[in-house]
Parts: C-alpha cells; sequence; structure tokens
C-alpha cells in the first residue's frame, strides 16, 4: 500500500489492520492475460473437474424468468430438503453464502478482544483471519504429521477459549483424524467452548475411509450442544461459483448466527442448485471415482520422482517439492497449470494441487515432467 492510500489508516478499526485478506487461486483469465498461454488446467482451487450437475444446469435455466425476485431469506425450501436429505429437523440447519460465510460468523457471534480461538497449524487460513477480524487471540496449536493433534488442542484450552475450529479432511494437507481421535476429543471439550467441525470435504473422506471410521459430524451435534457443522455445495457438487453452504447445530446457536448473516445472503440460483444436486447422487457417486482414479495417477507420478506427498483424504495432494517449489509453481504457470503455493500457510516448500480430469491431470505431469 502506497503512503498516499493510507490517509484514512486512523480510522481503521485495529482488529482490521494487520489482516491479511484470504489468497484465493489464480483465476485462468488472469493467467492467459499475463502469461500468454492458450489453454489453462486450473488446479489450484480443489473444484470439481466434472464441472455440475446436467439437472442442476437444467433447473438453473428454467428458473431464470425469477432473476427480478429475491431469494426466501430464511432458505425454507432448501432447509427442508436438507432435513429430509440428512435426516434431522428443519431448526438444526441454516445456510451462508459458501460455508465460510458461516465460519466467519461464529467467530463475530462468540467472540472478541480478550477471548481465545483455537485451530491447528496448517489449518484453513479463514480461522485465524476471523479471529483477527473480531479483535480476538488466534492459538495456533502445533500439527502432527500436518494433520491436528487433537489432545494438544484440548490441552490449549484456557478460561479465555470461546471456540475451536477442527477441520475434517484438513485443507490444505488432506489429512484425516479418526472416530475414535474425534470421540476422546469432542467428550472432553467443555460445554461453553464452541467447536466447529469443518466438513468441507466431507463425501471424499467418506469414500476414502471405506471401515467406517470416519467420524460424521451430523452423528455427535445433538449429543454435544456446543458442536456445529459447517458443509458445502463447493467440492463434491461442483457449485463452487454459487457459493451456497450450510450448517448443523442446535436451534439456539444457529439463530444466533442468522441474526447477524446479512438479508439475502444465499441467492436463490444457489437455493435452486442445491436442492436439485441433492436429488442427483449419480454425480457425486461419479466424481468421486474420477477423484479416485485422478489420486492414484498424480500420486504415482510424483512419487516416481522421488517427491514426498501427503496422504490425503480429499480431492487434492499436497506435494513437497523443496525450496525450489515457488520457481517451480512459476514455470508451472508458464505451461499453463494453476496449482496451489503454500507459503501463507507456513510450508513453503509444498504446492498443492487439486484432481482435476484426465486431460488436467495429463496436463499436469507433463508439464511437471518438463519443468523438472
Amino acid at each position: 500500500m502506497s503512503e498516499t492510500s493510507e490517509k484514512f489508516i486512523d480510522l481503521v478499526q485495529p482488529a482490521v489492520t494487520n489482516v491479511s485478506p484470504y489468497q484465493p487461486g489464480k483465476p485462468i483469465d488472469q493467467l492467459k492475460r499475463e502469461y500468454k498461454v492458450s489453454y489453462v488446467s486450473k488446479m489450484a482451487s480443489n473444484e470439481n473437474p466434472l464441472g455440475s450437475s446436467l439437472k442442476v444446469a437444467t433447473a438453473l435455466v428454467n428458473f431464470a424468468n425469477q432473476m427480478s425476485r429475491y431469494p426466501d431469506a430464511d432458505g425454507h425450501n432448501l432447509r427442508a430438503k436438507l432435513a429430509e436429505f440428512l435426516k434431522i429437523d428443519m431448526s438444526e440447519v441454516t445456510l451462508g453464502n459458501g460455508s465460510n460465510e458461516l465460519l466467519e460468523l461464529v467467530a463475530r457471534v462468540f467472540a472478541g478482544p480478550g477471548d481465545e480461538i483455537i485451530y491447528s497449524q496448517y489449518g484453513f487460513a479463514v480461522y485465524p483471519i476471523s479471529a483477527q477480524i473480531v479483535g480476538a487471540t488466534a492459538v495456533e496449536v502445533p500439527a502432527v504429521n500436518y494433520g491436528h493433534d487433537l489432545q494438544a488442542m484440548l490441552a490449549a484450552i484456557t478460561p479465555k477459549t470461546k471456540i475451536i475450529y477442527v477441520a475434517n479432511p484438513n485443507n490444505p494437507t488432506g489429512t484425516l483424524f479418526r472416530r475414535d481421535e474425534w470421540e476422546a476429543f469432542i467428550s472432553q471439550v467443555p460445554e461453553n467452548v464452541i467447536v466447529v467441525l469443518d466438513e468441507a470435504y466431507l463425501e471424499y473422506a467418506e469414500n476414502a475411509c471405506r471401515d467406517g471410521s470416519y467420524p460424521n459430524g451430523a452423528e455427535y451435534f445433538r449429543d454435544y450442544p456446543n458442536l456445529l457443522v459447517s458443509r458445502t455445495f463447493s467440492k463434491a457438487y461442483g457449485l463452487a461459483s454459487l457459493r451456497i453452504g450450510y450448517m448443523l447445530g442446535c436451534e439456539e446457536i444457529l439463530q444466533y448466527i442468522s441474526r447477524l448473516r446479512q438479508p439475502f445472503s444465499v441467492n436463490a440460483y444457489a437455493q435452486v442448485a442445491a436442492m436439485t444436486a441433492l436429488t442427483d447422487p449419480q454425480f457425486v457417486t461419479k466424481s468421486l471415482r474420477i477423484n479416485d482414479q485422478g489420486m492414484m495417477q498424480i500420486r504415482a507420478a510424483v512419487e516416481a520422482k522421488g517427491l514426498k506427498v501427503i496422504p490425503s483424504y480429499a480431492n487434492f495432494l499436497t506435494i513437497e517439492f523443496g525450496e525450489n517449489a515457488m520457481e517451480i509453481y512459476d514455470k508451472l504457470l508458464h505451461e499453463g497449470v494453476i496449482v496451489r503455493p503454500l507459503a501463507n500457510y507456513g510450508m513453503a516448500n509444498f504446492l498443492r494441487v487439486s484432481i482435476g480430469n484426465n486431460h488436467e491431470n495429463s496436463h499436469f505431469m507433463g508439464a511437471l515432467n518438463k519443468v523438472l
């Protein structure tokens, strides 16, 4: 920021001045402009390479004549559909402009200056950002094998702790904790500490844990009223551009969160798309199968080059490239491949690669061969 653009800095709230905004993956059009490449494989943002369900596309076309109408601010029909889908009550689900909005709203509702918010090292960037925004103290607990150390997170709880964010699987590492670890953790968290279980990659994790060891958050929030479970339609359902997520929890807490949500934050198209997506399980099944195939394909290729890969239960792989990671990232951009650098996560030697379709995976592996 230049000096001339800082004349209002004294007016800014202290909690905001040091916030580093979330850095999304580089857009395709930006890469084409900057690097003069004609074909791009975007493998940086963990998007579904199959796009979205054809049923969803048809539903949105048919809904086009409703564009002039405000959306249902309560999201009644989608909440009812989710309640039926998950076998819960409508009062136990609320909607958000992506799960990101809900994660931040939890911090705004329950924390402020003098409070503490706990999250794991290598955890999703939105957790510390949410703490900064509300002026709370961010408490980062060291990771174990790039994943959550739940017992250490328990030990970090103090009388000032208001919120604990945990992700399963974790982004950006793809690591997972199992049912026994989770139950040992959640059963010991004090009732006056809110636990947010981020399940953005739920579908991929359940598919990978066919032994039933994945602790689905929907099975726990009724036994633990201080537990909130956030989910999204952006990943397995392929609705990232529409920004639609939801949160499960006890009615009282969800009502507090809804008080701060902006009016009509979940647009009508997103609600229609999500309702329709729930009626097409075949699309999700196909997405998971493509992900399994691509995961094996990319992992085998990079390990054959002697590169370390963090085992992943999501739809991406985090690969260690050493101190030349950013140089490799830039060279891949020149080849038309966008991956995700992780220096802002304290993982400067790593790049995260989303699983693409066959052509995108081949494009990445060919570009990597050339770069290396």
